[in-house]
């Protein structure tokens, strides 16, 4: 009889990740800062940022992109374009239902412009309710991320919908809590995940770009970390969910497009990582 449990590409137990606001025009050096060390963001859209904000609102650090320059800059980077409403709206301060119309023109237009399957949102102000997590479901949004700080690296998330991420990046313990993260080992049968996020323009309003970058080399190449956008992990972890499993656990069959990773405990021994394969099917030997 075995147990089944996930783990990350190449069986890494640990998964890093990154999750930015607005499409500011300090984006730009944030993904070369990325790119740099090798790794992997996500940025939450405001569409009507691109018709009308940018006359309206721009300031000294807070300047949003034209739409032809987050095209430019997003579309195949590697990055993740994602949901963050159309208005940035403060949903309390609206209906559920204008809210949800909201998140749904946002997606609407951003996989119009910048491509493919747009799923991943992060909730504008960071605040939401049990009603709105109930639209999102409906619109078939896949994750959406709060500004709720748990300095912890628990993984998975309870709800998806709901996703805390471990902190800010100018969170006074985050070099610690770097620091802790590279020293876990997650060999076995857990996982761990470290989320952080934040806003580009803060770089320039706190003079602190040298911060991130001492954070960035801290936390790059790691064997055993993944780095990978918050609907990579997504994915990721539904690819596992999808795995049809013998009751003894010797044949375990991936039905999706994902090759997937997992720890096979026997009881009481050892266990042993193996590579399912998309579309694959393991039989112990």
């Amino acid at each position: 009889m075995y147990s089944v449990y996930m783990k990350f590409p190449e069986g890494r137990g640990k998964a890093l990740t990154f999750s930015y606001d607005d499409g500011v025009v300090q984006d730009k050096r944030l993904v070369a800062l990325f790119d740099k060390y090798g790794l992997k963001a996500t940025f939450n859209l405001s569409s009507n940022i691109f018709y009308d904000r940018r006359a309206a609102s721009a300031t000294d650090w807070w300047k949003p992109m034209t739409l032809e320059e987050a095209k430019e800059l997003y579309i195949g980077s590697g990055h993740e374009v994602a949901l963050h409403g159309h208005n940035h709206p403060y949903p309390h301060a609206i209906r559920t239902e204008l809210e949800i119309y909201d998140v749904l023109k946002n997606r609407e237009i951003l996989e119009k412009e910048f491509g493919g399957i747009i799923t991943g949102m992060a909730y504008p102000q960071g605040t939401y309710n049990d009603e709105i997590i109930q639209g999102l479901k409906l619109a078939d949004v896949s994750y959406s991320r709060t500004v709720k700080n748990t300095h912890g690296f628990a993984y998975p998330p309870e709800n998806w919908l709901a996703l805390h991420p471990t902190c800010h990046h100018k969170d006074e313990r985050v070099l610690e809590l770097a620091e802790q993260f590279k020293s876990l080992n997650y060999s076995g049968s857990t996982n761990a995940m470290l989320y952080i996020w934040g806003h580009s323009y803060e770089f320039d309003l706190d003079n602190n770009w040298d911060h991130m970058e001492k954070l960035c080399e801290t936390l790059s190449g790691r064997d055993d970390i993944w780095y990978a956008t918050n609907i990579e992990i997504y994915n990721y972890q539904k690819a596992f969910n999808s795995l049809e499993i013998s009751l003894d656990g010797t044949v375990i069959h991936n039905p999706t497009a994902t090759d997937v990773w997992v720890r096979r405990h026997p009881y009481l021994f050892h266990g042993e990582t193996v590579k399912i394969g998309a579309g694959e099917t393991f039989i112990a030997e």
